[in-house]
């Protein structure tokens, strides 16, 4: 497949008298290919905002290079801009005009058939209530307005930060399948979102950030699939047995971690191995459990942002690419 997207080594750098020198962006790679719906994920202040701002000409960086739709940036984006739709952050539109009011605007300076700005308004389901004016809509309303007004040019790539921001169950689902349907008719998506069980849902691939550099990408399974660690869920017949259950198993070299009712033990690659070694010394499994891995844990484990007991994380407590006991790789494309 060919990139829509594709980024290599970007840097931004800021400095402040009081912070001295910060880095949002230090060497970070992404690549998109075409006709897939891409997450794009970090925890706050890893530079998610500043490398989509950048792409859309909003900031300049310090180094590196960007191309959309095999065009180079900053210098192409006024030819790719007509095929880049976005929504960054919280856009603002006029509080006393409606719906297809400010879509009719939009469509005008964008020189586009005013039967599209219908279209949009059927596609994210504000058809019904497009008379109205923008300030009686909910922040969910607002939301799926401020997609209708990325979807109007028709774009071959599409960048949402936070489309499911303020809506309800059902509005995520829809959006969810939108996503998709986008996606199926030929266009690209990208998706930054903080809804992580939503992003292994829809997308194809992801990019995850930490700290301004690339610490995971790839197909969704195949990110989930290299941070398994063989977990396993074990209860016994009997609950009293749990503690020479979880003393059989560390001897045995399995890690294990105790919960009032069972065992979750890691790095098992054979699971029938456990029940073997229990039963030889009279203890037997009740519940033996593959535990799946998700993009959540992988998103903590990745970002050390796991919430610990007593401490209150910092926005800049995240994990960088090569710190000591990190764990993080970079391995793939741009390495």
């Amino acid at each position: 497949m060919s990139a829509v997207l594709e980024i290599e080594g970007l840097r931004k750098t800021y400095r402040s008298r009081k912070r001295g020198v910060r880095h949002a962006l230090d060497g970070f790679d992404m690549r998109v290919e075409a006709g897939q719906v891409h997450g794009f994920l970090g925890p706050n202040g890893s530079g998610k905002t500043t490398t989509l701002r950048t792409l859309l000409g909003l900031i300049r960086p310090n180094g590196g290079r960007m191309a959309i739709l095999g065009q180079e940036l900053p210098q192409a984006l006024p030819a790719v801009a007509g095929q880049v739709g976005a929504i960054v952050e919280s856009p603002q539109f006029f509080p006393h005009f409606s719906a297809r009011d400010t879509l009719g605007l939009l469509a005008q300076a964008g020189e586009l058939p005013r039967q599209r700005v219908d279209e949009v308004l059927e596609l994210v389901g504000l058809r019904d209530r497009a008379g109205e004016r923008v300030k009686t809509y909910s922040l969910g309303m607002k939301q799926r307005l401020a997609v209708a007004s990325a979807l109007l040019k028709n774009p071959k790539l599409l960048i949402l930060d936070e489309p499911a921001n303020g809506l309800d169950p059902g509005g995520i689902r829809e959006m969810r399948t939108l996503m998709r349907d986008l996606a199926a008719a030929g266009m690209t998506v990208v998706l930054s979102s903080h809804i992580l069980g939503e992003i292994q849902l829809i997308c194809d691939s992801v990019t995850i950030i930490s700290l301004g550099r690339r610490v995971a990408f790839g197909p969704v399974d195949e990110v989930l699939a290299a941070h398994s660690q063989g977990a396993v869920r074990v209860r016994l017949e009997a609950v009293t047995d749990l503690p020479q259950a979880a003393e059989t198993l560390t001897r045995a070299g399995i890690r294990v971690a105790a919960e009032p009712d069972h065992l979750m033990l890691a790095g098992v690659d054979k699971p029938a191995t456990v029940s073997r070694v229990l039963a030889e010394q009279g203890l037997y499994v009740s519940e033996l459990t593959p535990v799946a891995v998700d993009l959540e844990s992988v998103f903590l484990e990745l970002t050390a942002t796991a919430p610990v007991p007593g401490q209150h994380r910092q926005v800049d407590q995240s994990t960088k690419v090569g710190e000591p006991g990190s764990g993080a790789t970079t391995g793939g494309w741009g390495a």
